[in-house]
């Protein structure tokens, strides 16, 4: 099953800094949500600790990949990739949403990365891969817009066969 991502990356490619994104754009959020209602997201505990209420997106079927054992109401709790494999292939669509970890331990079977670039930044801990630099990603168009003051870009990389 082809496997999508999702991301917003700052200039350096940081997505973010005690497991929050430092600078959020309503654009982004509304991408995001455009691009992932309906279908499945596998997502890490500490990121779904960053969502509204901590709590699963609504619309989509969360797959939250865990150690621990834990009951998260309205999503599906796993502990391995091969059980987030498992349960993203029950759909017809799957994107994996952060945090960095999650991003790093799904890229061997993602195949199309949806990145908003923001032009700026601010201190991060936490990085995605620079696709740019690797000769096995090929970005699509970009279009650069502005939301307050700050230069943004929807762009999407696919993986050369």
């Amino acid at each position: 099953m082809p496997m999508e991502a999702i991301v917003a990356v700052y200039s350096d490619w940081g997505i973010g800094s005690g497991g929050t994104q430092p600078v959020v754009l309503k654009a982004d959020r509304a991408h995001f949500k455009e691009l992932t209602m309906g279908a499945a997201v596998i997502v890490g505990r500490k990121t779904l600790g960053d969502f509204p209420g901590g709590r699963p997106l609504k619309g989509r079927h969360n797959i939250v990949v865990s150690r621990q054992e834990l009951e998260i109401e309205g999503a599906e709790l796993v502990h391995s990739t091969e059980q987030a494999l498992e349960a993203a292939a029950r759909h017809d669509r799957c994107l994996v949403i952060g945090g960095a970890s999650i991003y790093r331990q799904f890229m061997p079977w993602v195949d199309t990365v949806h990145i908003t670039k923001i032009d700026l930044a601010p201190r991060s801990d936490s990085y995605f891969p620079n696709l740019d630099a690797d000769e096995n990603w090929q970005r699509q168009e970009e279009l650069w817009q502005e939301e307050n003051g700050l230069r943004y870009c929807f762009v999407t990389y696919k993986r050369v066969k």
